[in-house]
């Protein structure tokens, strides 16, 4: 199979009622979904859209995405996925860059795609409930027979330095995906999955409905992620596997919810950011199921390392190579360091993205002799396992001092009032950097920054103690449910040692 709808359009073949999509009351067959596939195709094709086009998706997570996602992969058009928070600015950016034909959105997040493809001349189609919206077009009979190394998505990165880069992932690569996660999670036709994760994120388009469709599974779409909704959800029966972000997980930890049967669950999944180990030890305490975590990025089709089913799991850590795929830690000179010792973390394997879209130079930065060097930093130990400690960007030098933001959140998340911290460097004029930490404390808690300073003084080594305080309500988060450090507003910070003379009198 070369086109990565083959397997989704071989269900359909053979289980036509057999359920793949449930998002509240609405359920989707393979049959039902593979009809809007082949229409939503067939609409492509007659507007003249085929191999070798793109265009940009923006749908939150409903089903009508996967028939937009799905039917631009069966006419061989590469599917260029985009926030539904998107703005003009963002979309005109990425419209340019990927050169795309076509704007396809969700019609409650449709007016600025309207707008820019109103300006640019570009063809728009407003996606609604059932599909419709789209033009109508004679259904095709199959997918589109390409080569396995045709891009089938292209994922834009955060852009957190320069640009956003549009990582181009090959039908090879979802396959690599699926079939490593398929392996790893002993994933059948009889599992159920659940996810409030976009869609359009590597983490739930690949690795989630991917996963699920190719192997004939259920996907449970929550296109909104309320920790109550979830639970009951997941009470309700049938769920196997709950797919979330570590924040997600840390509410529905604290979320109070009477009689829960999670009695299908076989094990929860984490991603896309580190997981504080007070949160997985009292996760796996409370529900009863292993709380599985991994580490990739999104030029890894969001495959790379994750905790086995059937070995022991270790606290801080991301587990081992998924099927297929090679990890290496090296040092600044390239070799390879001891085990234990910090490097830059590099992967290798079936599911390593093409390149970036028009942008060789970058892909010459970042893919080199066949391995991706992801900027991340972090170790292995004898047995192979990840540990992740930080972006390299993250890092915070104080005083020539190197400390890694996620080992002093990681004690944060221990003190049994922090219910969310995030550790930034901010600049200093004696130090070069500071220690700030922003921080949400549980309802009802009078934790103050005198006493989390002297709390965090008796765990972490003194030049690792963070300085300065801030409270919050909230911290802002993407729409994966990601801390987005660079947006938190750090004012009016509080100096803990001076909080903590006056708490002493």
């Amino acid at each position: 199979m070369t086109n990565f709808a083959d397997s989704l359009w071989g269900y359909a073949d053979s289980a036509a009622r057999r359920p793949a999509l449930r998002c509240g009351e609405d359920l989707w067959t393979y049959g039902r979904l593979r009809e809007g596939i082949a229409g939503f195709a067939g609409a492509l094709r007659e507007q003249g859209l085929g191999p070798g086009q793109r265009a940009i998706l923006i749908a939150p997570t409903v089903p009508e995405f996967a028939v937009a996602y799905y039917g631009m992969l069966t006419a061989g058009v590469a599917v260029v996925a985009m926030n539904p928070m998107a703005t003009t600015r963002e979309i005109e950016y990425v419209l340019d860059d990927a050169e795309c034909s076509l704007l396809v959105a969700w019609h409650e997040s449709a007016a600025a795609s309207g707008a820019v493809a109103s300006e640019r001349g570009v063809p728009f189609w407003r996606l609604c409930s059932g599909g419709s919206g789209v033009p109508e077009g004679s259904p095709v009979s199959s997918p589109h027979a390409g080569d396995g190394e045709d891009t089938a998505v292209i994922l834009y990165t955060s852009g957190t330095t320069g640009n956003p880069k549009g990582a181009e992932l090959t039908h090879a690569n979802l396959y690599a995906c699926g079939n490593a996660f398929s392996e790893a999670f002993e994933i059948s036709a009889n599992d159920v999955f659940a996810t409030a994760l976009p869609l359009f994120h590597v983490f739930g388009g690949s690795v989630i409905m991917g996963t699920a469709l190719m192997n004939g599974a259920v996907v449970e779409l929550l296109p909104r992620f309320e920790a109550a909704q979830a639970l009951r959800t997941i009470s309700a029966g049938g769920v196997t596997v709950f797919f979330g972000v570590p924040t997600m997980m840390n509410a529905l930890l604290h979320e109070e919810f009477d009689d829960p049967d999670f009695s299908s669950l076989r094990f929860c999944s984490t991603g896309g950011a580190p997981l504080p180990e007070e949160v997985l030890r009292a996760f796996q305490e409370r529900f009863g199921v292993p709380l599985l975590e991994g580490y990739a990025l999104t030029e890894t089709t969001g495959a790379g390392t994750f905790s086995g089913l059937h070995r022991p799991r270790k606290v801080g850590f991301a587990g081992v190579p998924l099927p297929g795929v090679e990890v290496r830690v090296v040092g600044p000179e390239g070799g390879e360091v001891l085990s234990g010792e910090i490097g830059e973390v590099l992967l290798r394997g079936p599911m390593l993205m093409k390149g970036y879209y028009g942008n060789p130079e970058a892909t010459e930065k970042t893919i080199r002799d066949g391995w991706l060097y992801s900027g991340d930093l972090g170790s292995q130990d004898a047995d192979g396992d990840l540990r992740i400690v930080d972006r390299k960007k993250d890092m915070v030098i104080r005083g020539g001092y190197n400390v890694y933001p996620l080992e002093v959140e990681q004690v944060l998340y221990m003190h049994p009032d922090v219910v969310e911290a995030a550790v930034v460097g901010v600049a200093d004029e004696h130090f070069g950097e500071e220690i700030a930490v922003a921080v949400v404390v549980r309802p009802g808690s009078e934790l103050d920054a005198g006493t989390l300073y002297g709390w965090l003084r008796e765990r972490l080594s003194a030049y690792k103690v963070p300085r300065l305080f801030q409270f919050a309500d909230e911290l802002p988060k993407g729409t994966t449910g990601k801390i987005l450090k660079r947006q938190l507003s750090l004012e009016n910070l509080v100096d803990g040692r001076t909080a903590r003379v006056r708490a002493d009198g």
